[in-house]
């Protein structure tokens, strides 16, 4: 399956799967689910970079077992707009995993994504730093989903 717009997802994905989301980074890659409304991101998982195929194997036994129709990753575009080599080491990614996990998979924009995270976690959840390590990428991921989850729900209003 190929990359889809964000706004084309939802209806590629089967009723009663979920979509899940993943923020790759260059050490581990963050992993979200939804609910099978497809309305409330949950964070999951963080994954510690192995090979990729391990990795893709690993992400491929989440998407059986959490009945995933459809994926979200998080696009790490620039303040400016500008797409920069980590954009397409992303996008390259993506490509290797539709290899071998052929499901229709949208990019979302997540910018600030884990700014945003580690300022709930110091501020609101109070959590220490080296809890805020464990928890942060999965974290990340799941608010990468949820903005593209709420960005689907509209598009269809």
């Amino acid at each position: 399956m190929a990359i889809v717009d964000i706004r084309d997802l939802r209806a590629l994905v089967p009723p009663g799967r979920r979509i899940i989301g993943l923020d790759p980074g260059t050490k581990t890659i963050g992993i979200a689910v939804s609910d099978v409304s497809g309305r409330l991101a949950t964070p999951l998982e963080t994954l510690r970079r192995a090979k990729f195929k391990a990795d893709a194997e690993r992400l491929g036994r989440l998407v059986a077992t959490h009945e995933v129709g459809g994926m979200v990753i998080g696009l790490p575009i620039s303040m400016d707009g500008t797409e920069g080599p980590r954009c397409q080491s992303v996008r390259q990614f993506a490509d290797n995993l539709l290899e071998f996990i052929d499901l229709p998979t949208a990019f979302w924009d997540e910018r600030l994504s884990t700014a945003a995270v580690e300022r709930f976690l110091i501020g609101e959840a109070d959590m220490t730093r080296a809890r805020r390590a464990q928890v942060i990428d999965r974290a990340a991921a799941a608010y990468i989903l949820q903005g593209a989850l709420d960005r689907m729900g509209m598009a269809g209003r």
